[in-house]
């Protein structure tokens, strides 16, 4: 069942942007949720496709809402849940609390959401203190009906579903066991004691690494890697002196302790564990990291630390074995407090990421790179945008976008850059124009052609959703006052429109719209009154009333995407071929629809050095496209380890960047030759182990739901380092007269608190009463000729209304 959420403190389940997750370096418990706990959580699980003929149709999309109070006692805590269902978008809501027996929910384990449109959704019951075991209520029909299940141990984690299989569960316990399930939990077996992390693999492959002695942390740096690909009949040692490992495309990956013991290595594995090859990159000492920031079949992105306190590493990308690697952006923003980093993959074309770099004086300044890697640029200015007084030449300046650290930094920013597989060349944003990232209240921008142009499309920070595959962008203000008005644009941007959704402002909480970007339904939620009356509400505006026509082939143009120069003959050639998209008119106004899918016609282009990385020991300097010699390695043969025997590279500097199709054209030098040499390829000694009892305290990354929109190909790694290190960067503060008021667009960051969607604070009633939800929103702006008449505002200046003709 797909699913999406959203998680306050305490509150349900989590929709991560980018789920990243640690690669090197231990996992931090969960916390046990303390205070009052909130909104309601939000979650949709999809309905599956047509059944074929005689199968009854699931009854439309489901959402289901869990809402939480919590109050913490000196001795023990009481908390009370509230479970709600709709079959309708969200229109009407059931209170079906009973279905759990008025059980009180773990919150911080959220929704756990099966995969692959199973309609599976597990909610984890908080049980007294002196039971042998936990209690989970499984549902297989999109929460029709629950089943009460008694767990033969206390889990700490969220139980996490095989990626292909949503029947096969894994989970781990406080008493540090491994369990897994076959039959959708309800049967259980332990298959392993001492286990500190644990990960689904292909197939039925589980990896795990094991603590020897004392603990996790107390063996970190000394554990064993196994795995089983039985569900615990057999197991094989696939690594020891293991610090972490991660997963990621088709690399396995692991961080091993060097002999010396001070320093690591990473390690990576291309037949899941079977063998091991060291990658060709920097070791790291105690207070460094390596973190995966991205991997799919052909590519890696590792950011490897800093020595020192710097807040910052290098991205090093790697060649199709995940081996050797190469130099792709120096000071890379990623501080060692919180594990924050800017790094974006943006789904709506290929080939393009966003990340923040730190400049020499500690101002932070964004940049792009439209070739995997090959070379990063600053963001263009906007169009009819002036520089902040960031920038030292009022005429020159770039974007730059707000993201994860900035959030963590507690700046008024709601929500992270937006971008959907199914929306071409879209990228949404918070963002200022000047030298570097300011601390003043950032606008909205858009770029429609996948980062190389954008425009400002908000004053202000605001919350925002794609919808129709990117034929509608909805938007509301962040503001800490209650609001009850949507924006909403057909053109991508270009022009907005007002709807008044309700006669009562409401503190707004958060939009929520259905995975995917195919829904043309949003819904606004948010609560009304005081903290003694207070009234939950949600608005499900259905905007097909307004886009009721489906879009025909004349609605559509081709579009040549990361086009420049369209008299260049190489014009929109990125990694080797160029891509026409089909797309939709911004002045047509109607429907994608839900079977709407992105097609393409792509071209092989010949090859150019922006085909080429640089090659292990070369270096592109920043804004500069040829590759130089690393000034340590010029004079000195180019030499590596590569599966235990010795190879000498020849290179003139570059490498084809992998995956990338261009064929003939340029043809830069590269061989790689077998000195006939043995060498030391790998730290890690693999051996066979019958299966065998041990014990364990886990350590395992905070809750995630498990997102069934698809996510192609891109696994997002976060890093997690323990240490009491602490590192602030350096905003660029606009002076004060440079804008009108001097605090112009400050309201709202409160350095106390982090960012918060309008006016929520963290507390809730304990009788919370079901949420007061409208029907779809009746009186959207009429189309010209509709007649009925609306008492919304007109258009903004030089913008029709959607669908009628500017004169």
């Amino acid at each position: 069942g797909a699913g999406w959420g959203r998680r306050g403190r305490g509150g349900g389940a989590v929709l991560p942007v980018g789920t990243r997750g640690h690669t090197d370096g231990p996992s931090p418990p969960v916390p046990t949720p303390q205070g009052p706990a909130v909104p309601p959580t939000p979650v949709t699980p999809r309905s599956p496709p047509p059944p074929a003929a005689g199968c009854a149709r699931s009854a439309g999309r489901v959402i289901l809402v869990l809402t939480t109070f919590q109050v913490p006692l000196v001795i023990m805590s009481f908390g009370q849940s509230k479970l709600y269902r709709s079959e309708d978008y969200g229109k009407t809501f059931k209170d079906i609390t009973h279905l759990i027996n008025n059980t009180f929910i773990r919150t911080e384990f959220g929704m756990a959401i099966g995969p692959d449109n199973s309609g599976k959704v597990i909610l984890t019951g908080d049980v007294s203190g002196g039971s042998h075991g936990g209690r989970i209520f499984r549902s297989s029909d999109f929460a029709k009906i629950f089943v009460q299940t008694e767990l033969p141990f206390h889990p700490l984690v969220q139980i996490s579903y095989h990626p292909h299989n949503s029947d096969c569960l894994l989970a781990l316990s406080t008493d540090n066991g491994l369990w897994v399930s076959k039959d959708f939990g309800e049967k259980w077996e332990q298959i392993h004691k001492a286990v500190c992390l644990a990960k689904w693999g292909t197939d039925n492959t589980i990896f795990f690494t094991t603590y020897l002695n004392n603990s996790c942390k107390a063996d970190l740096g000394l554990l064993e890697l196994k795995k089983t690909t039985d569900f615990g009949k057999t197991f094989k040692v696939i690594g020891t002196k293991i610090y972490s490992f991660g997963l990621g495309g088709r690399f396995l990956f692991a961080s091993v302790m060097t002999e010396k013991g001070t320093t690591r290595r990473i390690h990576v594995s291309l037949d899941q564990g079977e063998t091991w090859s060291m990658a060709q990159l920097p070791s790291v000492g105690h207070e460094q990291f390596y973190s995966i920031l991205a991997a799919n079949d052909d590519l890696v992105f590792m950011h490897v630390d800093e020595p020192g306190d710097t807040g910052y590493g290098t991205i090093y990308t790697s060649d199709d074995r995940g081996v050797v690697y190469s130099k792709s952006l120096e000071r890379h923003l990623y501080t060692t407090t919180g594990g924050e980093t800017d790094f974006t993959n943006v789904t709506s074309l290929r080939g393009i990421y966003i990340t923040s770099v730190l400049s020499e004086d500690n101002s932070i300044q964004s940049v792009i790179t439209f070739d995997r890697g090959g070379e990063w640029v600053p963001l263009r200015k906007p169009k009819n945008t002036t520089c902040d007084s960031t920038a030292r030449n009022k005429e020159e300046c770039s974007l730059h976008i707000h993201a994860s650290y900035s959030i963590s930094q507690k700046l008024n920013v709601p929500m992270v850059p937006l971008s959907e597989p199914n929306a071409v060349g879209i990228i949404i944003a918070h963002g200022s124009v000047g030298g570097a990232i300011s601390v003043m209240s950032p606008d909205v921008y858009i770029s429609d052609d996948g980062g190389y142009t954008w425009a400002r499309m908000l004053e202000g920070p605001h919350h925002y959703a794609i919808l129709d595959s990117g034929g509608l962008i909805v938007a509301i203000e962040h503001t800490s006052q209650p609001v009850n008005v949507i924006e909403f644009s057909t053109d991508e941007g270009q022009c907005w429109y007002k709807y008044t959704f309700s006669k009562d402002p409401i503190f707004f909480t958060g939009l929520a719209s259905e995975p995917g970007a195919r829904s043309m339904n949003v819904s606004i939620w948010g609560f009304r009154g005081n903290f003694l009356s207070r009234k939950w509400v949600s608005y499900t505006i259905d905007f097909s009333q307004l886009l009721s026509r489906s879009c025909e082939d004349k609605d559509y143009t081709i579009w040549l995407a990361h086009s420049s120069d369209p008299s260049d003959p190489s014009d929109g050639c990125i990694l080797g071929y160029k891509e026409q998209y089909r797309r939709l008119r911004k002045s047509s106004v109607c429907q994608n629809g839900r079977d709407y899918a992105v097609t393409t016609q792509p071209s092989v282009c010949p090859c150019t050095l922006q085909d080429f990385l640089c090659d292990f020991g070369y270096y592109r300097p920043e804004n500069q496209s040829v590759c130089v010699e690393q000034p340590e390695l010029k004079g000195h043969d180019l030499e590596f380890c590569l599966y235990g025997r010795r190879e000498l590279l020849r290179t003139s500097g570059y490498r084809k960047i992998p995956g990338d199709k261009c064929a003939g054209g340029e043809s830069p030098s590269r061989e790689e030759t077998d000195m006939k040499k043995k060498c030391t390829s790998t730290l890690l000694s693999p051996s066979q182990l019958a299966a065998s009892p041990s014990s364990v305290p886990i350590v395992l990354a905070v809750v995630a739901v498990l997102l069934v929109t698809a996510v192609t190909g891109v696994l997002l790694i976060k890093k997690y380092v323990c240490g009491g290190r602490f590192l602030v960067h350096r905003y660029s503060v606009l002076r004060q007269h440079a804008e009108a008021s001097g605090a112009e667009g400050t309201e709202g960051t409160d350095p106390s608190s982090p960012p918060r969607k309008g006016g929520y604070h963290d507390d809730s009633d304990e009788g919370l009463p079901p949420p007061l939800l409208q029907s779809n929103t009746p009186g959207l702006p009429p189309l010209p000729g509709g007649g009925g008449g609306t008492s919304q505002p007109g258009p903004p200046p030089g913008c029709p209304w959607p669908g009628e003709t500017q004169q």
